[in-house]
């Protein structure tokens, strides 16, 4: 049945845990939810970040940029949106995931997780052995898919996916592999009862470097007409597309940009049953856009 996290559930768990000396992001206290109680003006706010790069080394930087003080400064900006949870799409260390990246990583996300769940997403620059050992455990309904860290959020506004692009630490492209994209075709026909969207950290192109599986991607989804949109990192863009019917909206990172053009922050995010609010939250970069909602409706 669907679920939506407890907030302060997810509060009494994080200290639970800090006082337990485990890993910080869980969840506890779901209540269940049974269809007919899933309102149509049901909303799920999420924030949503990408390409975090917390390095181990707290003065380690890219491009006048240090990824480390960026996330210190956003984490009080989400706390203060007050979202239903987090979600990182993807490269959440800064460059081949070590531990001490993680455990960074974890100190600075604890205000965050404190007061709602947490759900991060591997990417390329992600280690998925060490991200497992710092972040025990985890909130959402984890999908058994061997070798991959695929996380399900339940709301009944929408059903959020979150994926696994990692293939090789460090090496630029993604893949989802075949084990992934089986499980996406036997579940995605089940869960039509509400608007569901992906979350992948690659992009979504035919370059060496994106995610090379992005067409059977495409041809996954396509049939169902209740997966609405793919959101993704990995350029260092803020940009919206589409792709026929499919949404595609590509997060700006936290960490730094690539070029001056782009803004580094994240997004404050508002789902419903018939499309999004997307508030560009821009720390740094291009900030022109800082502030502005682009509206994203459901095909």
């Amino acid at each position: 049945m669907p679920i939506i996290f407890d907030r302060a559930g997810s509060r009494r768990a994080f200290l639970k845990t800090a006082t337990l000396g485990g890993a910080a992001l869980v969840v506890a206290g779901c209540r269940s939810l049974t269809p007919r109680q899933a309102g149509a003006g049901e909303e799920f706010h999420l924030a949503l970040l990408a390409d975090t790069h917390v390095p181990g080394d707290r003065k380690n930087g890219h491009r006048g940029f240090n990824p480390w003080e960026n996330l210190r400064a956003v984490v009080p900006q989400v706390v203060a949106a007050r979202p239903e949870g987090v979600v990182i799409c993807g490269d959440a260390a800064r460059l081949d995931g070590k531990l001490e990246d993680y455990q960074e990583l974890r100190a600075l996300l604890e205000p965050a997780a404190a007061v709602t769940p947490v759900y991060i997403g591997l990417g390329n620059h992600d280690d998925r052995a060490n991200f497992l050992k710092v972040f025990a455990a985890r909130p959402g309904t984890p999908a058994p898919v061997s070798g991959k860290h695929v996380t399900v959020i339940e709301h009944p506004a929408v059903r959020v996916i979150v994926l696994d692009s990692l293939m090789y630490v460090n090496q630029t492209p993604g893949l989802l592999g075949r084990a992934q994209r089986q499980w996406l075709a036997v579940h995605l026909p089940r869960l039509a009862d509400r608007p569901a969207v992906l979350f992948v950290h690659h992009t979504l192109g035919d370059g060496d470097g994106d995610l090379l599986d992005a067409e059977r991607l495409f041809a996954l989804a396509w049939p169902y007409r209740h997966v609405k949109a793919i959101f993704y990192g990995h350029s260092h863009v803020w940009a919206l597309s589409r792709r026929e019917r499919l949404q595609l909206i590509n997060l700006p990172a936290v960490g730094y940009n690539f070029n001056d053009a782009q803004p580094v922050g994240w997004v404050d995010a508002r789902f419903g049953g018939t499309g999004a609010s997307l508030t560009l939250r821009a720390l740094a970069g291009n900030r022109s856009g800082d502030g502005r909602t682009w509206s994203v409706a459901w095909a």
